[in-house]
């Protein structure tokens, strides 16, 4: 089987792009974006979420979430500044190659940022790697960190791992961080602890949301939606600073979505300079979790995890 890649109109924005391989698909928008705003099974559902609302609009002053996969620079600033929260809701210039997209939106100006990324998906699978691009276009230079984060559809439950766990008193030294925000509440049903686990149910009945990041030099996200399972992984630098207390992993839900984020080290860019971050994607059908032990967990995804297709 091989790579395809056709210009679509996909729900009202006509200049999109959709790759694949006959078993999994993605679309790509440069209408706005760039965004990832499909990844599924061919003719299966969307594993992304998609606010109806926002869908095949574009031009608008203020950012929108729109849903799918994303670039952001990191650490999150309020939403009044350019560095975050820059509106990408104008036309992207695409490149198109050999089982490659290449979505390069206009430079944010304000933030003096060029962003860009480039996805590639290989002809038999379900792999899809995502290269995603920061270059300082600044006379000075800044620091930041990449910040990837894909925006999950309501009703399934997120999953990541923590660093392999040790014994007392052989293993004295702290392994990781656990990071919280004021809102984060450990008491909410929503949680769930193992002692290699974290896991976040995303129930569009409640509304308050939940964040917890922490750092995992293998890190990983999983999403669980009536079973089927994304799976994307990152290899974080054990030797960097990351953002957020030093988490290069964070989940968020609310009633709306939940969102699985890697992030990069924070990075100081020189005029020019550019930061490279990495995710792998994969997709899994008929996938049953029915007890959320450590065993069913492990036996699930430790053959996935480091496994590119």
């Amino acid at each position: 089987m091989s790579v395809t890649i056709e210009k679509i109109n996909f729900k009202g924005w006509p200049n999109s792009y959709r790759m694949t391989n006959g078993e999994v698909e993605l679309v790509v928008t440069s209408d706005v974006g760039p965004r990832i705003i499909r990844y599924g099974f061919v003719g299966g559902r969307n594993l992304f979420k998609e606010f109806p609302s926002q869908i095949g609009k574009s031009g608008e002053s203020t950012w929108r979430n729109r849903g799918g996969h994303r670039l952001w620079a990191g650490p999150e600033a309020p939403p009044a500044s350019p560095v975050t929260y820059a509106a990408d809701n104008f036309p992207v210039h695409i490149k198109l190659g050999k089982g490659t997209i290449v979505a390069t939106p206009p430079l944010e100006r304000e933030a003096g940022l060029q962003k860009q990324i480039v996805v590639r998906m290989v002809a038999r699978g379900s792999g899809v790697e995502v290269l995603h691009r920061i270059t300082n276009r600044n006379v000075w230079t800044i620091e930041l960190a990449a910040w990837a984060l894909s925006v999950m559809a309501p009703g399934g439950i997120g999953i990541t791992g923590l660093p392999p766990r040790g014994t007392h008193p052989e293993i004295l030294a702290p392994t990781n961080p656990l990071v919280m925000w004021a809102f984060t509440d450990l008491s909410d049903k929503r949680w769930r602890f193992t002692r290699k686990y974290i896991i976040l149910r995303q129930d569009p009945k409640v509304a308050s949301p939940q964040k917890i990041g922490l750092f995992n030099k293998d890190t990983f996200g999983a999403y669980y939606l009536r079973n089927e399972l994304f799976l994307k992984q990152y290899a974080a630098g054990p030797d960097g600073t990351y953002p957020d207390m030093g988490a290069c992993y964070e989940t968020f839900a609310n009633d709306e979505v939940l969102e699985l984020e890697t992030l990069g080290p924070l990075t100081r860019l020189a005029p020019g300079e550019t930061l490279e971050h990495v995710e792998r994607w994969s997709l899994h059908k008929n996938v049953k979790i029915i007890k959320w032990t450590d065993a069913e967990l492990d036996t699930l995804l430790l053959p996935l995890l480091g496994a590119h297709d």
